[in-house]
This record gives C-alpha cells, sequence and structure tokens, in this order.
C-alpha cells in the first residue's frame, strides 16, 4: 500500500494536471499480458498508474493462471493456455485497436495475437520479454532461453524436450529475479503465483505459434529491457532484437526482470511515451 501510494506521490511530481476533457481524448487502451506463473495481478500497479491518467486498462489473466478457474494440467497445448487473449481480441470491434505489452513468456502470448488480429494492435511493447518472428520459432526461441539459463542438465539427450518452467522453478521467480522489487512485491509473488502449463510438444508447439513475415511486418513493436535483469540476461534479449529489430528500444535502469515491481513509474512513463508515438 505504501509503495503504491509513493507511486502517485511521484506520479503527481512529474506529471502535469490534466483536465476530465484532456484525459478523455487521450485515452489509450492497454492489454497487459503477464508471463508464467504470474497473473493479471501483477500489472497492479502499472495498471492503477495508466488508469489514473485516463487510459483504459484490460489485465488478462492466461489459462491456469491468476484466478483463472482451469488448473495447469487441464491445459494441453499453447492455443488453450492463450485462448483468453485470442478471444478477447476476437471481440474487440473492428475499427478498435489496442497497445499489447508482454512480459517475459507473456511476448509470445502477444506475438500470437499479432499474428492472427495484426489490425487490431496499434503496437506490440515486449517488456523484457521473449519476441519470436518469421526468422526464429517460438519452440526454438524457449530452448535456447533455457540454454542460456544453464538449467538443462548437462548429461540430457539432445531431443530431450524440455518446458520453461523446467528451467525457471517457482523458487526463482519469487526470490533470486526479483533482487530490485520491494519486498512487498516479493512476497505477493510467492503467495499468488500458479504452476505454469508445460508445453513438451515442440511439433505441436510451432504449428499454433507461426509467425508470417506478412503480419509480422504489419504491426509496430517497441522493446523495453531491464539493466540489471538477471533472469533474461542482456546478451540473449539483444539477440533477439537482431533477429528482429522493433521499431524503438528501451533501457530502464535500475530495473530487474520485473520493471513492474522494481521501476513501476519507469515503465509507466514508457508506455505513456509510446502511446503518445504509436497509437
Amino acid at each position: 500500500m505504501f509503495v503504491l501510494l509513493g507511486c502517485f506521490l511521484d506520479l503527481r511530481e512529474t506529471q502535469l494536471t490534466r483536465g476530465s476533457e484532456n484525459l478523455r481524448r487521450m485515452e489509450r487502451h492497454f492489454v497487459l499480458v503477464h508471463g508464467v506463473m504470474h497473473g493479471a495481478w501483477c500489472w497492479y500497479k502499472v495498471a492503477t498508474l495508466l488508469q489514473s491518467v485516463g487510459h483504459k486498462v484490460t489485465s488478462l489473466d492466461m489459462a491456469a493462471s491468476g484466478i483463472h478457474p482451469k488448473q495447469a494440467s487441464e491445459v494441453n497445448s499453447y492455443r488453450e493456455y492463450v485462448e483468453p487473449l485470442t478471444q478477447f481480441m476476437k471481440a474487440l470491434p473492428s475499427h478498435e485497436s489496442v497497445i499489447l505489452v508482454g512480459h517475459s513468456a507473456g511476448g509470445g502470448c502477444i506475438s500470437v495475437a499479432m499474428e492472427q488480429f495484426p489490425e487490431k494492435v496499434s503496437v506490440a511493447v515486449f517488456v523484457a520479454a521473449l519476441m519470436p518472428g518469421p526468422n526464429i520459432t517460438f519452440a526454438a526461441l524457449t530452448k535456447e532461453f533455457i540454454q542460456q539459463l544453464g538449467k538443462a542438465p548437462s548429461n540430457e539427450r539432445p531431443d530431450k524436450k524440455l518446458s520453461s518452467t523446467e528451467a525457471v522453478t517457482w523458487h526463482d521467480l519469487s526470490g533470486p529475479y526479483n533482487q530490485l522489487s520491494p519486498p512487498e512485491d516479493v512476497m505477493l509473488s510467492k503467495l499468488s503465483m500458479r504452476p505454469s502449463p508445460s508445453f513438451n510438444d515442440y511439433e505441436l508447439f510451432d504449428k499454433q505459434t507461426t509467425f508470417t513475415k506478412e503480419n509480422f511486418g504489419k504491426v509496430r513493436r517497441v522493446y523495453i529491457m531491464g539493466d540489471q535483469d538477471m533472469l533474461m540476461k542482456e546478451d540473449f534479449q539483444k539477440w533477439m532484437i537482431e533477429l528482429h529489430p522493433p521499431n524503438e528500444f528501451k533501457k530502464i535502469d535500475g530495473s530487474d526482470h520485473f520493471l513492474m515491481f522494481s521501476t513501476p513509474i519507469q515503465l509507466f512513463s514508457c508506455l505513456q511515451d509510446i502511446s503518445h508515438k504509436y497509437y
């Protein structure tokens, strides 16, 4: 509570007061997508800040995440996992567009939405996120991420199929990679995280996450990196950026992997800038 109050106090100091008419005129629609084991709850600071200046915010739970009723064992494919987002995008009127924001593995989710609904996405924002595309499959990107973590046992068979949740454990996400986040948010994560579905059928995974140059190129992209991310290393993120250069790159100082916790005001400010430039 005190941390969030501090966010608002800082925000009041850095934002000019706007009248209600101006706020309505500047309204953008942000759709926020979490990473593995997290849920819509992880955006509580950024969502509140965005709403406080007049934006519309939709924060979604992927299947078996947050308060979604399914259990991880009931989600049999990536298509099922990302269905809350694809159904939301499908229901949007054809004349409406949104700003998609994906954190960590949520980058894969928003990439699927970009591919299926490019005309409904004003800009896609990857926040320390996986960024698959036409030049690398999502499955191959996930395997590369696991390898760079150094978590896969060296004596495993070359064809051993590992999921992202086999590489990053519940304990990992609730502590070591939150090194710059407030202790209240680390505790919130420990209390709120759920096991994530595993997608070990890479052939099916690739079929359900195919990205074409035609649709991928229609959507403008911005990549945001934290400068002290210990989970998704800088070299790995730069490698993804080289594979699929975004329209813009931003780096936030003093942030760990969970930018929405460690640097919520700076992330909010970046999203504000992006909305003005690309919406």
